[in-house]
């Protein structure tokens, strides 16, 4: 009786497992494939991409296979040029475009750019490089040639021009010998920003229109930060864009530091929750098809730079932490990693005075292996921020390019940007200074990411869809509730605000422009939506309203002098705003692309004020009116004088400096 007990007991276990095995392979739905060139490959009814043209099903060609499989299959099937390489990111130009990429107002086009750039001087320095450096591939020998599969995208284009050549570009990568498709990544491309300077935001593009990230996290609303991501992450999927390098995880703990503009300000928690709905929204849950990939930078933190000078310069190379709030800037770069984040890029800067070897965090092996990787459990993938090796090699000015290379990849680094040349790697491989098995730790960890975006299956867009997704009416919609929501009103001390019915209105934006020489921009809309009436001059008018645009002339503009804060050296005619004052009753709004120190204007009479962080005359208008009640709160302190701002400790936010340091702090912000 027992032996039938046991044997029908046996019987229902392996029918159970054969029914969930059956279960699993028929559960498995087929992929959409995207091809050009390759053969389709036939399986109990499935389809598969012959990625290396020899006929038959290889492992990694199976998508119903583990990623780690598949992984694992490909390595082994890679030279050891294939495989460097692969380690690469560098910028690709688009037809039209020419030199390093940079020019985001260049009018480009669908058609590859084949043309090698080759660089003899630092861009960022403008110091002579110690040798010659391929900045830029010619696309098809980038690929086909050089083993390049990754590449920064920096021009700003229509979308359905983009997706086109983005699907030219993946059909040169299938015609290589394993089929490898290629991963086109790009800075931040939905926001309204002052400083679009290579590296850091293309500024308006055919994209949805946002706040800047300040703007976000000013708006408080964690809900519609994520649908921003998940927005943009559908806009970029549509144009064959399918990693970023952002967002940006750093302090603004030091407000002369010019990178301000693209952080979520001084608060870690806040900066905390904005990342991990940034990291969900664009990424999902999980990376799949419809993801963006985010590379999160600058770890562990470039907020807190000796005199706000920036660690892309020798000059500015120096991060201390007289606080001691290592462990603050830490908490982005935590939550980041909880969401999920694909990669973390490490910045130029030394830190000084630390526990932490001097040299910069690329190569430091405590910073990235230790910390990074060991107490905070990052098993994502290590970018290199752009140039390392060859133009930012700070604290390891002595070594050979091989052994920078040799001590950045012990110290944790997988993808190198900025270099389009694999010879020097690959030298350094061949002289001993770095392992074939260490170069397949990185390799490994690069592709798994190329499996989980679906890009193995299927690089391809929809031409046409592009322009219909890319910027439609209903993403703008959104993206212009945030930029009514980002407007931080802080003083309303003579109720001007709304501004009643008929009042006649002078509205003027002062800004510098390159091209320009009048900042004097008088705004009167073509469609009056608001119940005031707008004048040209300020002697027709009841109210003035001035929106400053302070600007520093922009990060890479730094020649190593004395950074200063106040409206005056940045850009701004504070005799003319003062004057403007004297004469009429006038609402002050300010554009803070940084901490700016407004004493200058705020000298007793400044009795309405407004923050900006990227936004739009309408959004503007919305608000001083009326038809937006403001909610926007500030995302960083805002220093009472120049003399608070030279004391400020470079690591502790303003909302933990002394009392007397601000004139608006840090979360400060009315509505009517």
């Amino acid at each position: 009786m027992r032996k039938n007990i046991l044997w029908k007991n046996s019987t229902a276990f392996l029918l159970l497992l054969l029914t969930s095995f059956q279960f699993c392979v028929f559960a498995q739905q087929q992929p959409e494939l995207g091809v050009r060139t390759v053969n389709l490959l036939h399986s109990n009814g499935f389809q598969f991409k012959d990625l290396n043209k020899n006929d038959k099903l290889d492992e990694y060609e199976d998508w119903r296979l583990p990623n780690d499989e598949r992984v694992a299959h490909l390595i082994g099937q890679m030279t050891l040029e294939e495989k460097v390489g692969f380690m690469l990111i560098s910028t690709i130009n688009m037809g039209g475009a020419s030199g390093s990429g940079f020019g985001v107002n260049q009018v480009v086009t669908s058609d590859l750019a084949e043309e090698d750039n080759i660089n003899e001087t630092n861009f960022f320095t403008r110091q002579p490089l110690p040798v010659p450096t391929l900045s830029v591939s010619g696309t098809t020998k980038g690929i086909l040639e050089r083993n390049l599969r990754h590449f920064i995208l920096r021009a700003n284009s229509k979308a359905s021009t983009i997706a086109e050549w983005a699907n030219k570009v993946q059909a040169v990568a299938e015609t290589s010998r394993l089929g490898i498709p290629v991963l086109i990544t790009s800075n931040p491309r939905n926001h309204i920003t002052i400083d679009n300077s290579p590296g850091l935001s293309l500024g308006e593009t055919g994209f949805s229109k946002w706040p800047g990230e300040l703007g976000l996290a000013a708006m408080r609303d964690f809900e519609l930060t994520h649908e921003f991501a998940e927005t943009a992450a559908k806009e970029w999927v549509a144009v064959g864009v399918r990693k970023g390098y952002m967002y940006m995880a750093d302090l603004a703990t030091e407000p002369r530091w010019g990178r301000t503009e693209g952080t979520f300000g001084e608060d870690a928690d806040l900066a905390a929750k904005m990342m991990t709905e940034v990291v969900l929204g664009f990424q999902g849950q999980k990376l799949g098809p419809h993801s963006v990939a985010l590379t999160t930078k600058h770890f562990p933190g470039g907020g807190p730079q000796k005199d706000g000078q920036d660690a892309h310069f020798d000059w500015g190379k120096d991060q201390e932490y007289p606080g001691n709030m290592l462990e603050y800037h830490l908490k982005p770069f935590k939550a980041a990693i909880n969401a999920g984040t694909s990669a973390i890029m490490p910045y130029y800067a030394v830190p000084v005075k630390t526990e932490y070897e001097e040299i910069g965090f690329a190569y430091n092996k405590i910073i990235i292996n230790d910390l990074l990787r060991g107490k905070l459990g990052f098993k994502g993938i290590i970018n290199s921020d752009t140039g390392p090796i060859f133009m930012m090699p700070w604290g390891v000015e002595n070594l050979s390019i091989s052994e920078r290379y040799q001590k950045a990849v012990d110290a944790g680094v997988d993808l190198f940007s900025g270099v389009a040349d694999p010879t020097f790697l690959l030298e350094a491989v061949k002289e001993g200074l770095v392992s074939e098995a260490r170069i397949d730790e990185s390799v490994a960890r690069l592709l798994k990411e190329k499996f989980e975006l679906g890009i193995f299956e299927n690089p391809y867009v929809d031409v046409e869809a592009a322009d219909t997704i890319v910027g439609n009416a209903q993403f703008q919609a959104r993206a212009d509730l945030a930029l009514r929501k980002s407007i931080v009103l802080l003083r309303n001390e003579e109720n001007l605000l709304p501004v009643k019915p008929k009042t006649k209105v002078y509205f003027e934006k002062y800004m510098v422009s390159r091209g320009s020489n009048n900042p004097h921009i008088v705004i009167v809309p073509e469609t009056n939506k608001w119940d005031v009436e707008f004048v040209d001059t300020l002697e027709k008018a009841d109210l003035a309203v001035l929106w400053l645009i302070p600007g520093s002339g922009g990060l890479f503009g730094s020649t190593g002098a004395e950074i200063h804060n106040e409206l005056s050296k940045n850009s701004i005619d504070v005799d003319y705003v003062n004057r403007i004052k004297t004469q009429r009753s006038t609402a002050v709004i300010i554009n803070f692309s940084n901490p700016w120190v407004i004493s200058e204007i705020d000298n007793g009479n400044l009795n309405t004020v407004l923050a900006t962080f990227g936004t739009t005359s309408d959004a503007v208008l919305d608000v001083l009116s009326g038809k937006f009640n403001p909610t926007g709160k500030m995302p960083f302190t805002i220093p009472a004088s120049i003399e608070a701002v030279k004391s400020n400790l470079p690591d502790v936010p303003g909302s933990q400096e002394y009392d007397g340091y601000a004139v608006f702090n840090f979360d400060e912000g009315i509505s009517y």
